[in-house]
């Protein structure tokens, strides 16, 4: 399957009033490509981290009233669900694209994987590139560099709050040009999810 990027009419998606017709457009315009994406990255994640993944795309099912602000794709070693587990993400807001390697508040045991990371602080601030982001939390459209980002207060918190998350990856612009390219968007999904599947490894160990 062909995968051309993301055009401008894939964020404006997040303009569009309504639920019904906001998840119209989401099925219509982004999963497809969601779905071409996976077909091209799939081979090689698997192939890095060693075991099946599987596709899982974000349903919004919970939702009666609210369109969503943002959407996503999951890749998980479990085929059943990917919240509970350790995962990689593609998605987009209304300004951004994300590619993240996610850990959030499901998951059952944080408090051992932050604490396995803090013990292994040296060996992340030395794979992970300063121009990498880490968000705190899933649900809203903000991280920080990694170069501005105290890696170890934000660990911390993600082992003591309940509700506290860890994604790392990378974010890009609605404008920035790699995003409209996608051979150059599957390139970099690629050599992203590399970077950081030594975190991955390392958590699927406990």
């Amino acid at each position: 399957m062909q995968f051309n990027g993301f055009d401008k009419q894939d964020f404006e998606t997040f303009y569009i009033e309504g639920l019904d017709e906001r998840m119209s457009a989401i099925q219509e315009r982004i999963q497809p490509k969601f779905r071409a994406i996976h077909e091209l990255v799939n081979p090689d994640l698997e192939e890095i981290v060693g075991r099946e993944m599987h596709l899982h795309i974000a349903k919004h099912a919970r939702r009666t009233v609210n369109p969503p602000k943002d959407t996503w794709s999951a890749y998980c070693h479990n085929k059943r669900g990917y919240k509970k587990h350790p995962h990689f993400q593609i998605g987009l807001w209304h300004d951004n694209l994300f590619i993240w390697l996610a850990y959030i508040y499901e998951l059952p045991h944080k408090a051992e994987i932050a604490s396995k990371f803090l013990q292994d602080m040296e060996a992340i601030k030395a794979t992970i590139p300063n121009h990498y982001y880490i968000s705190l939390d899933h649900m809203k459209n903000e991280a920080q560099p990694i170069s501005s980002t105290d890696i170890a207060k934000a660990l911390e918190r993600f082992k003591k709050v309940k509700k506290g998350e860890f994604l790392i990856g990378q974010r890009f612009n609605v404008n920035d040009p790699i995003v409209l390219d996608g051979n150059k968007l599957v390139k970099e999904i690629k050599e992203t999810f590399r970077t950081v599947s030594p975190l991955y490894l390392s958590s699927m160990e406990i």
